[in-house]
């Protein structure tokens, strides 16, 4: 069993697992060969019911500061930004034709990509881990409670 952080906020229970290495965009990467990216459970639970998928072809090039696709719910669009930079050398087939395995599973079967990275290590010296990244969200949740308190108020 994977050791995980759970971060309770209001009806939502936001899961982050130890082991993986973090963005501030809300994507991860596990340290394998080829490395394995996907985005977090806040993320998939910010944007809600994923309706479509748009990610990068199987032998692009990606790197940390582009936009790389986008996740597509009633709610809203959302891009996607790589935690490392790399060649892509496998596209999960599956979220095409199930987009709602990001919301069922973002961490198993709703990984987006396997990247050939380009320099990994010093892309994951710039990454959070579980803890840091679970300091982040906290931020991100306080801030939006913040915003929605303000708007109650004008």
């Amino acid at each position: 069993m994977v050791d995980v952080i759970e971060l309770v906020a209001g009806k939502f229970t936001i899961k982050i697992p130890k082991g993986l290495f973090y963005s501030q965009h809300d994507t991860w990467v596990r340290k394998t060969s080829p490395a394995i990216i996907g985005v977090t459970d806040y993320f998939q639970l910010l944007l809600g019911d994923v309706l479509y998928v748009n990610l990068p072809e199987e032998g692009s090039e990606i790197n940390t500061v582009e936009e790389i696709g986008e996740l597509e719910s009633v709610k809203a669009v959302l891009g996607l930004y790589s935690p490392v930079s790399g060649r892509v050398v496998e596209v999960n087939s599956r979220i095409k034709e199930e987009p709602e395995l990001i919301n069922q599973d973002p961490y198993g079967d709703g990984w987006l990509l396997k990247v050939a990275p380009r320099n990994l290590e010093v892309d994951i010296a710039n990454l959070m881990d579980a803890e840091g990244y679970t300091k982040l969200v906290e931020f991100k949740i306080r801030e939006e409670q913040k915003r929605i308190e303000k708007q109650k108020i004008n």
